[in-house]
């Protein structure tokens, strides 16, 4: 079995343009003389290796703490891409994916540096998938983020944003991307890790 880490390291993270970047502040210091070491951290749910909820976008939306664990956790299939995602490219990726397996067609990630057109949103939101990833900080364009985030969020399409699949070849491969149970919020940091159970 091989584990793979999809999570970027948090205090070196990317962070989208204008979001607060993660701090961390030591409380406790053995080195000072103190009993323990204690740190305190503060950081934006958006940051780095991140879930959106639907309430990122859509007033009323789910938040963090009432979505179902199913997306997050179960098998998962990579596809490689570069550039735009099209409508066709949409396609072509779910219906590989469900030639591998149909239970992880229902978790995409996408790897490479891609941004998912609107239409290639919809595809996908059409589809009946759990989750959907990619590498950037947003699956949409970054000077325009909202229709596709809409178009995947309103058909309960968890996105899965910032994760690392450089070493990471095309295929099935078992995910956990759990969120932290943060009531009532938008987004959550993750440590997603896929699991690969043949190797």
């Amino acid at each position: 079995m091989k584990i793979y880490d999809i999570s970027q390291e948090v205090y070196g993270c990317q962070v989208y343009p204008g979001d607060p970047k993660p701090e961390k502040k030591a409380l406790k210091s053995i080195e000072n003389g103190e009993v323990y070491n204690l740190t305190a951290f503060r950081m934006c749910v958006h940051n780095g290796t991140h879930i959106d909820a639907p309430h990122h976008f859509i007033q009323g939306g789910k938040t963090v703490d009432e979505m179902s664990l199913d997306a997050f956790i179960g098998m998962a299939y990579v596809a490689e891409h570069r550039g735009v995602v099209t409508e066709k490219d949409a396609a072509r990726i779910i219906k590989k994916a469900e030639q591998h397996n149909t239970e992880a067609a229902k978790r995409i990630l996408i790897k490479g540096d891609v941004e998912v057109s609107l239409e290639a949103a919809k595809v996908f939101a059409s589809s009946n998938i759990l989750l959907l990833g990619n590498e950037h900080q947003s699956v949409g364009p970054q000077n325009a983020p909202m229709a596709v985030h809409l178009a995947l969020l309103s058909a309960d399409v968890i996105l899965l944003e910032g994760i690392r699949l450089a070493k990471v070849a095309e295929g099935v491969y078992f995910l956990n991307a759990a969120p932290l149970n943060l009531a009532g919020a938008d987004g959550s940091p993750c440590r997603a890790v896929l699991i690969d159970a043949e190797r």
